[in-house]
């Protein structure tokens, strides 16, 4: 966000200005020029070289934003190097925005798998669930159930602090998908939530005939080989694992379902790999802390 008060920065800073890129803030100086004297904000760029900023021009800067303990490349005043950056960004937006608007169309005109509730069955499952509903998690298994049986896929933002009950939610829907023959995929930032999910998963549906594997740095190279083997045979039901599950040697036999579990953790090239999966499948995504593309499009 552009900036409202030059308050919110402190000498040291790295900002970055809309015409001339990276900087340093180097404090708020007095200078008089033809007779009036005016407050400035003092940037330093490549070489020692300083921009003054009238303080009625804060609004064409922005505080720099990036990794942990990541320092920045200063740019030079005058340079091509911003003006380059700036392109490469406006061309990778435009077809990050031009995939999904392809990705979404997609998914409004084709027609998904429509799931059907295997009543007796799924009840029974349901009812091994050690706790009582909240009526939010009700209501959100209700959504979901709803949306499984229709022939439109499914782009589902279930939304809940940690411990409120979303992985029973992805639970109830990977039963339904498993139970019609179709393949689940839950895909999880870490390797101890993959395999936290995948203890879960195994307890709840160990009386069913659900095969549920994990896919992880802790599986040997072998075992990894195995299990991809049998996923492109359809003999694993459900597969939880990290950025593991979308790399180019995994492929479904039949994929019905895709969970996400925090989306907002998966990096840039992850998510890129994601998009992909998304055109005919049903989706569920979890979080506590939505992305706004994830909310937005929740949303419409």
């Amino acid at each position: 966000y552009f900036l409202q008060s030059f308050g919110e920065l402190s000498d040291g800073d790295y900002v970055v200005h809309t015409d001339h890129g990276i900087g340093l803030y180097r404090g708020l100086q007095k200078l008089s020029i033809g007779g009036l004297e005016n407050d400035f904000l003092l940037l330093e760029y490549l070489g020692g070289d300083k921009l003054y900023i009238p303080v009625d021009r804060l609004d064409r800067l922005q505080r720099y934003a990036g990794p942990d303990r990541y320092t920045p490349p200063l740019d030079k005043l005058g340079g091509a190097s911003w003006d380059a950056v700036k392109a490469r960004v406006k061309k990778s937006v435009r077809e990050i925005a031009e995939e999904l608007v392809s990705i979404y169309a997609a998914r409004q005109v084709m027609e998904g798998h429509s799931f059907s509730l295997p009543r007796g069955m799924y009840e029974e499952f349901c009812a091994g669930f050690e706790f009582e509903e909240t009526p939010d998690q009700a209501r959100a298994i209700e959504d979901v159930e709803l949306d499984l049986g229709d022939a439109k896929p499914m782009d589902r933002l279930i939304c809940g602090d940690a411990g409120f009950g979303k992985t029973e939610v992805a639970l109830r829907a990977s039963f339904l998908a498993a139970m019609e023959g179709k393949q689940v995929a839950m895909l999880v930032p870490t390797t101890i939530l993959a395999e936290q999910h995948y203890q879960t998963f195994s307890r709840r549906l160990k009386d069913w005939p659900v095969c549920v594997e994990v896919m992880n740095r802790f599986k040997t190279k072998a075992k990894q080989q195995e299990i991809a083997e049998r996923l492109r045979q359809g003999k694993v039901d459900i597969v939880i694992g990290t950025h593991r599950l979308i790399q180019k040697d995994i492929a479904f036999k039949d994929l019905g379902l895709v969970i996400i579990d925090e989306e907002q953790r998966f990096g840039v090239a992850h998510k890129e790999k994601l998009k992909k999966l998304r055109t005919l499948v049903d989706v569920l995504t979890l979080t506590a802390t939505p992305i706004p593309r994830a909310l937005h499009l929740a949303m419409v």
